[in-house]
């Protein structure tokens, strides 16, 4: 039985995930593998989103899937005769790794038969929701964002202007195209908390002239119940996608008190190889275990390239 709002700290019970993209930056590994189970050095990315929501305090993982990825669900499934042979032979620490995504949340699957946009996915979690639901936290799992503790951090900031909070990142001038990028104004206590700004608009990509501000959105909001109601009414887009930033715009033309908290620690971007190496080298030399000997492969896989880099160079003089 779902436990009642106020028994949830910072008032979150559920969280959505989109997770019914095809995964093709990562071909051919994704043919069968789901992107959001690649690890992170041992952990799939969805269980380190999951340990996040548990850490705010939700205890419902809406995870939306597509037909054909029920893998990421069951991921959160027990597993009794792996479970059994591990106990068997004494590995108390993989046995406890296997339960872990179990025990941490409870994890549902709501299906997008079709690949409509991420506020398409977004708006058919709320048929999970229980009445006592007026806020929903999002979190993509390409985005891990460290160190955790932001979504709190984001949770408090609702607390005292109500409505809908997101996170922002500040990126180089030349990278504002890339993301959708937030206008801004200073909150009657900029100077306090100058890390806490109201959004007046949003401008999906803009070119480096147009952009309003250089603080983009990743992937974290806290969004008041009403977003279910702006996505019903807002229109396809481009390819007929229903787009999340339309309907929180729609919001904030209505009104609707949407702020963002600027985020100062790392982001690593989980969709793509070329974030996903840095991660996992990341949390590989953070790990006790592996860490020490990862950082000699580094520095000697470093050595031999620029020893290679340099004997290029000097067959390129000759």
């Amino acid at each position: 039985m779902s436990l009642p709002i106020d028994e949830h700290a910072n008032a979150v019970k559920t969280v959505v995930v989109p997770a019914a993209g095809m995964g093709t930056r990562f071909l051919p590994a994704t043919k069968t593998v789901p992107k959001e189970l690649l690890p992170v050095v041992d952990t799939p990315g969805i269980e380190l989103i999951a340990s996040e929501a548990a850490e705010l305090g939700a205890t419902r993982l809406a995870i939306i899937t597509a037909p054909n990825k029920k893998g990421v669900l069951a991921h959160f499934s027990r597993f009794a005769e792996l479970e059994q042979t591990l106990e068997e032979r004494g590995k108390t620490e993989q046995l406890a790794k296997v339960r872990r995504a179990a025990e941490l949340i409870e994890a549902v699957s709501v299906e997008q038969a079709h690949p409509l946009g991420l506020g398409h996915a977004v708006g058919l979690a709320e048929s999970v929701l229980d009445e006592d639901e007026d806020v929903v936290a999002v979190m993509l799992p390409d985005d891990l964002v460290l160190p955790v503790g932001v979504m709190e951090r984001m949770a408090e900031v609702r607390n005292r202007f109500g409505g809908s909070v997101l996170c922002a990142v500040e990126v180089a001038d030349d990278e504002v195209s890339n993301y959708g990028i937030f206008k801004v104004e200073d909150t009657a206590n900029d100077a306090a908390d100058p890390d806490i700004k109201r959004v007046v608009g949003m401008v999906e990509k803009p070119a480096a002239a147009d952009a309003p501000s250089n603080l983009a959105a990743t992937g974290r909001y806290l969004l008041d119940r009403d977003i279910f109601d702006a996505l019903r009414r807002i229109s396809a887009g481009s390819g007929g996608e229903i787009q999340l930033t339309d309907a929180i715009a729609l919001l904030i033309d209505e009104g609707h008190p949407v702020h963002i908290v600027i985020h100062h620690g790392k982001r690593h971007d989980l969709g793509n190889p070329g974030g996903y190496i840095p991660a996992c080298v990341d949390f590989g030399l953070s790990d006790p275990v592996y860490g020490p000997h990862l950082r000699r492969a580094i520095t000697q896989i470093l050595a031999e390239h620029e020893d290679a880099d340099a004997a290029a160079s000097g067959s390129d003089v000759d």
